[in-house]
């Protein structure tokens, strides 16, 4: 393999990802990102949460392609730079973000161990640091946390079979059940009995309702037990609530709150995206109405009355605490089409010629995916077909905020 062949293989993943619209690591450390009020909030954010102190989660507010997805890349470059573990979660079908048990799965299964590759617990290499001062911290805040009802007490019981135990189908089913898979209460007691543990014997099956929330708060402490700054959750396209019933919606705002609201989460950092328009469109009265709507949905249930003021809460964070992506300025857009046109030469060893917007084309339009997309779309035509004289054509995509009846349905919605 040529010396260079590495790096030309890296660059052409990173070009194929922006053709695609979906920026991966390499390309976000190629062309950076120019949300600078944003990145510094971050890593305030990131700096308190290592100090001990709370910080409320972000909300970032962006049109379609103008780097929503991109901005989420490049701050989990800084998350896992600074020691953090970080999870990408996509709202979508499968993952309805009123379901946190489907939600934080997601997020165990999407997790990145700074400088590891493989599944969260695993990489967390928790049996090699038991005899640390962190990992002792962390079975201590279990222990206090299952005292003071916090805990359901099947957390406190698998951690103490996982230490103890030599199965190793057992230690690969408990971290599975960690995970969020299901729970086998039978399994650790059969553990915890061959080990000779006996004051753990008498936990029971706790009620399913119960075990996100309380498995999120194990987990969050478990990434801290195993030596890392936190957890880092970065949520994409929030507007795909939108899609849901209005019970849904909701119950979705009552989880934003949650997931904004870190203060019995310490360790914890949320950033979402989400459409401007959005609150219009959804929440207000110009548009769907859910402030006025949503409400009475979930009072008309006994067991979502509880997560009404919750609800209230998340509905007004879209409204009040999304801070801007901001446009980037003619001479950032020109110096990232050059460092692009840099990427795209040395990736196919061949030299992109400059690339000069057309008035009224998409890559005028005020969106970087656009641009970016039609810049590659007419490098990959002049490298293929040198005589050709390429006029791209594209449409705008416009956000929908039609609601889906088949997504996410579930019984007593």
């Amino acid at each position: 393999m040529a010396p260079n062949e590495d790096g030309a293989l890296a660059r052409r993943r990173a070009i194929e990802a922006l053709r695609n619209g979906v920026p991966n690591s390499d390309a976000v450390r190629q062309l950076g990102c120019n949300q600078q009020a944003i990145e510094d909030r971050f890593r305030e954010t990131l700096g308190d949460t290592k100090d001990g102190r709370s910080a409320d989660g972000m909300l970032v507010a962006g049109d379609f392609g103008v780097g929503k997805s991109h901005l989420l890349a490049h701050l989990e470059h800084i998350a896992l730079d600074e020691g953090f573990v970080c999870s990408s979660v996509a709202v979508s079908k499968e993952t309805p973000f009123y379901d946190l048990n489907k939600v934080l799965k997601a997020a165990v299964d999407n997790a990145t161990v700074p400088q590891r590759t493989g599944r969260l617990v695993e990489e967390l290499e928790l049996a090699e640091k038991q005899s640390t001062d962190r990992f002792a911290d962390f079975v201590a805040s279990v222990a206090r946390s299952t005292f003071k009802g916090d805990l359901h007490g099947v957390f406190e019981a698998s951690l103490m079979a996982y230490i103890r135990s030599r199965d190793p189908e057992l230690k690969s089913w408990i971290e599975g059940f960690w995970a969020g898979d299901r729970i086998r209460v039978a399994l650790i007691k059969a553990g915890l009995r061959e080990i000779g543990e006996r004051k753990y014997i008498g936990v029971r099956t706790p009620k399913a309702a119960e075990l996100p929330p309380q498995r999120l708060r194990f987990l969050v402490e478990m990434i801290k037990g195993a030596g890392y700054a936190g957890w880092v959750i970065l949520l994409d396209e929030l507007e795909l609530l939108a899609s849901y019933s209005v019970l849904q919606r909701g119950r979705s705002y009552a989880e934003l709150s949650r997931w904004l609201d870190i203060s019995n989460h310490p360790g914890l950092v949320t950033v979402g995206t989400v459409t401007p328009d959005f609150h219009t469109t959804v929440i207000s009265s110009h548009g769907k109405n859910d402030a006025e709507n949503a409400p009475p949905k979930l009072q008309a249930r006994p067991r979502f009355e509880s997560i009404v003021s919750d609800a209230i809460n998340g509905m007004d964070a879209l409204g009040s605490r999304c801070m801007q992506l901001q446009s980037p300025a003619d001479e950032e857009v020109r110096a990232a089409i050059e460092t692009l046109r840099e990427l795209y030469s040395e990736a196919y060893g061949w030299e992109a010629p400059e690339h000069h917007p057309v008035a009224g084309s998409v890559s005028a339009q005020n969106r970087m995916r656009y641009k970016v997309r039609a810049a590659i779309n007419e490098w990959d035509l002049k490298r293929l077909f040198p005589d050709s004289r390429p006029e791209i054509e594209s449409e705008v995509h416009h956000v929908r905020y039609d609601e889906q009846s088949d997504v996410g349905a579930e019984a007593g919605d």
